[in-house]
């Protein structure tokens, strides 16, 4: 089993990133399951997700306290939380930035999914949507295929500016 957690604020689309993965990882023939775990809701304030991915059927639903890896949608949380908390041992961590920090002992994959949501003018209540870009970068990291990235994203969003930010995202993130 691989196990996702993805910090991101209220509104930029970290719950729904979480939701998209799992479908892509049903696209792609796995077992998956995503939710949320937040406090009382309110746009801009820590949310943590959960996605956990397997050949097999999954029988726990929990928080995850040991990921294989973090996504961060909003580098600024880590200011206040200890994203890397329980992270695997060599567990890589994908951050939405256009300069990646060095993490030591994790790989660190950086893309400015900000920037690629703002081209496409994703935007809601004047916050850049990051769920789509998103899960293009996961896909260029092979967690999923990119056609499957592609048909959560088409069978989810009738505008197809979601699927051109995966694409952007998918191109444009680097190591």
């Amino acid at each position: 089993m691989f196990e996702i957690r993805i910090h991101s604020r209220g509104g930029q689309g970290g719950v729904t990133a979480a939701k998209l993965i799992a479908q892509a990882a049903f696209h792609d023939g796995k077992c998956a399951t995503a939710f949320p775990f937040y406090g009382a809701e309110r746009r801009g304030a820590p949310v943590v997700s959960f996605v956990r991915i397997s050949d097999e059927p999954i029988k726990v639903y929990s928080q995850i306290r040991n990921p294989d890896m973090v996504v961060v949608l909003d580098a600024s949380v880590m200011d206040s939380t200890d994203v890397l908390a329980g992270l695997k041992e060599s567990g890589p961590v994908l951050i939405n930035t256009a300069e990646p920090p060095a993490i030591e002992g994790h790989p660190v994959h950086a893309v400015d999914l900000t920037g690629i949501a703002l081209a496409q003018d994703l935007v809601v209540a004047g916050s850049p949507i990051l769920n789509t870009p998103v899960l293009g970068a996961l896909a260029r990291l092979g967690l999923v295929s990119k056609e499957s990235a592609i048909a959560a994203i088409a069978e989810t969003f009738s505008d197809p500016r979601n699927v051109v930010a995966a694409k952007a995202a998918y191109e444009e993130m680097r190591a």
